[in-house]
């Protein structure tokens, strides 16, 4: 296909990972656009029930490359929302992200793909980083070693019903009267609106001068962990009371989040990893492109929470069996007497 890329007219964006949290709302604001879409997808029969009827759907493995030659085939700009978080155990996912981003790569860089639009993370450049935020800076590494040239957009928790981090601090919320928390709890963060972050992705395609480059993009306000508790509290009228403990590691946090919500602990320990570090915008020059009112964290709570889909099994149920068992009757009894007093 690379000998045919040229003279093609590139009239088409395609989305890599349309179907998942951020590309379902992504796909339909770049139909409103009038951009023709194409969805690059493992599973069709679900993207056609969570995508416009007017997406092309082209069926494609990252993971082993198979149909990525098709799918970014006459393509000018290409969206990359993938990211392997809990499909993977332990630190696999990380090798699995990066296998994915050089698959994507090689295959944009066969079709003659101009553009690569990617969202990653915020976290301070010059310092180490927990494994699921130094991934995501290495795939964004990889998307920018081929020709096509690389916008990356970074944000932090994504506030949007079926995002894994909100899902996470509102389950907890919804299900703990009392939580025990680490110190991890006084990190800040700018959580923006799911709206907001596909505002400023679909602004990259439509700004040439934003090739190249890397953005941080966040919400208008900036929270620590737990007032972002709190305030999800106070929208759902159940205002949790958190106690702070000197020492609760990230193995036995995630193994906490598993039991208590649908979170499970392989998708939790990474992004129980990733709040010790300050997710904050670094420079405002994304807004200063691309103005508009930012959603205030109030309401983009509120619009998630009214997007949710009742959580199987009611919001009071805790999954006492992913809870280890080497950790003693003690915590046991703290949540269940939580639980109770609820």
């Amino acid at each position: 296909m690379a000998g045919g890329a040229e003279g093609i007219a590139r009239d088409r964006v395609a989305v890599a990972g349309a179907s998942g949290f951020v590309g379902r709302a992504l796909v339909p604001r770049l139909v409103a656009d009038g951009v023709r879409v194409r969805a690059i997808v493992r599973d069709l029969t679900r993207a056609r029930t969570r995508l416009p009827p007017t997406v092309e759907l082209s069926r494609a493995d990252l993971a082993s490359g198979d149909g990525l030659d098709r799918a970014v085939y006459g393509v000018d700009t290409a969206y990359y929302l993938v990211i392997s978080l809990g499909s993977a155990r332990g630190r696999a996912f990380a090798e699995q992200d990066r296998e994915a981003a050089r698959r994507f790569v090689e295959a944009c860089d066969r079709s003659g793909v101009r553009r690569i639009i990617y969202l990653g993370g915020i976290g301070e450049a010059d310092r180490p980083l927990p494994a699921h935020l130094a991934s995501r800076r290495e795939v964004a590494r990889i998307l920018g070693s081929g020709s096509a040239e690389l916008t990356t957009v970074g944000a932090a928790m994504i506030v949007g019903a079926g995002g894994a981090s909100f899902e996470m601090a509102t389950q907890l919320v919804e299900r703990l009267p009392v939580m025990v928390l680490p110190r991890w709890v006084e990190t800040r963060s700018q959580p923006i609106a799911l709206a907001d972050i596909v505002e400023y992705l679909a602004g990259c395609r439509r700004l040439p001068a934003t090739a190249g480059r890397s953005y941080d993009a966040g919400g208008p306000e900036t929270l620590r962990y737990w007032e972002l508790l709190l305030r999800i509290g106070a929208r759902l009228g159940r205002v949790p009371r958190l106690v702070t403990v000197p020492v609760l590691t990230p193995s036995l946090s995630a193994h906490w989040v598993g039991f208590i919500t649908e979170v499970d602990a392989a998708t939790a320990r990474p992004l129980v990893d990733g709040l010790v570090t300050e997710a904050v915008e670094r420079d405002d020059s994304l807004r200063r492109l691309l103005p508009f009112r930012r959603t205030p964290f109030d309401t983009a709570v509120d619009l998630a929470l009214a997007a949710r889909a009742p959580a199987p099994g009611g919001r009071s149920r805790i999954r006492w069996r992913h809870f280890p068992r080497s950790l003693g009757g003690g915590p046991l009894r703290l949540f269940r007497g939580a639980r109770r007093s609820g």
